[in-house]
């Protein structure tokens, strides 16, 4: 006899390939699929494959221990990681055939000592703040970035293959901030060029660009929640021919009668107006469930979307089903594409105000991942 699992994130690989075709198609250029953060929570080996699969040109992770994974894994298309700390082993990079981000001339210090040391030329790209005030190198600082970089080119220690920045309002198409990001980021283009580095693609577009400013595209975009199917603009993601990956669900562990006006959980903030059974669901604040769902988020069961009744425990919370026929066992589904009348990772998001990114980056813990689909399969 198989064994359910008690709770479980299921990822569509099927899905993930089709969204980054549509995006692909959508752009008619080069597209970098970034699967950072374990592919936003949907597993980082297998959704990598999966964008390859759709089209994906290249990957993009944020820390060098995630592109490593990558090429132990296989993974050997062109790959970028691009958030580092001093120290960060740059010869591990370069020997794995990683291209690396630089936002500073120390940064840049370090990159060139580990192509002196490894015999490698650096695959490099220059990170440009253009406003958001993060990453990258600001207005005053980029010129002496660029001069040093374009030396160490000369001398042959790097290769400047990109010129980037990031977006602070894509996902408000009309703010004003763009057009001025869009500004800072061609004069900083024009800045590199000008000192040699004319060999250099450009890119700018985040998901949300990538799907509504056309404008910002340039020589690659760089979509990341949308290759998982969710809306970067936090609408309804079929209109960019997009469809969430994943679905979370769990199994109920008891059901159980209470009179009206039983104290529910932690606090006893909520209570029954009137005898109802309680559906006990075996997940919480430990495995990514935020415990700001507590009387607040929806789930599907019974039939019905269900407000959790309470606070969210670590390890469990409860959904108050009325005079549903309910018992353990029953499947209870916190989020998915919606299409099954489930609510969304956007549903969520606006019931706990935050977004669906923190949501599927989160969610995990005693969880069990399973895949769906074939896309990228090995």
């Amino acid at each position: 006899m198989t064994q359910r699992a008690r709770a479980e994130v299921v990822v569509d690989l099927d899905t993930i390939a089709a969204n980054t075709a549509a995006l692909r198609e959508r752009v008619g250029r080069p597209l970098m699929a970034v699967v950072k953060a374990d592919g936003y929570g949907h597993g980082l080996v297998p959704s990598a494959r999966a964008a390859l699969a759709g089209g994906a040109d290249a990957l993009g992770v944020a820390v060098l221990e995630e592109a490593l994974a990558l090429r132990a894994a296989g993974v050997t298309v062109p790959l970028l990681s691009w958030l580092h700390t001093p120290g960060t082993d740059y010869a591990a990079a370069l020997t794995a055939d990683v291209e690396v981000s630089v936002n500073a001339e120390w940064a840049l210090a370090e990159v060139v000592a580990a192509a002196r040391a490894t015999g490698r030329t650096a695959q490099l790209h220059l990170f440009a703040d253009t406003g958001l005030s993060r990453e990258g190198a600001t207005e005053a600082d980029w010129p002496g970035l660029v001069a040093a970089a374009a030396r160490a080119q000369d001398d042959g220690e790097v290769a400047v293959v990109g010129l980037w920045s990031h977006m602070a309002y894509a996902d408000a198409p009309t703010h004003p901030t763009i057009g001025a990001q869009v500004r800072v980021f061609e004069e900083a283009v024009a800045i590199a060029r000008a000192a040699g580095l004319t060999g250099a693609r450009l890119h700018l577009a985040n998901s949300a660009a990538t799907v509504a400013l056309p404008d910002t595209w340039y020589d690659m975009v760089r979509p990341g929640i949308a290759v998982y199917g969710l809306d970067p603009l936090g609408g309804d993601p079929a209109a960019h021919g997009l469809r969430p990956a994943m679905t979370v669900r769990a199994r109920a562990a008891l059901t159980k009668r209470v009179p009206a006006g039983a104290g529910v959980s932690y606090g006893h903030t909520y209570f029954p107006e009137s005898e109802t059974t309680l559906l006990l669901v075996p997940v919480g604040y430990a495995d990514g469930v935020p415990r700001a769902a507590g009387n607040r988020a929806p789930v599907l069961a019974a039939g019905a979307h269900r407000t959790i009744a309470g606070r969210v425990c670590m390890d469990q919370f409860v959904l108050d089903v009325g005079d549903a026929e309910v018992r353990a066992g029953d499947e209870v589904v916190l989020w998915g594409p919606g299409d099954r009348g489930e609510p969304t990772a956007q549903d969520w998001a606006d019931a706990v105000d935050s977004i669906h990114y923190e949501l599927v980056t989160r969610i995990g813990g005693r969880f069990t991942r399973r895949y769906v689909g074939s896309a990228g399969a090995v």
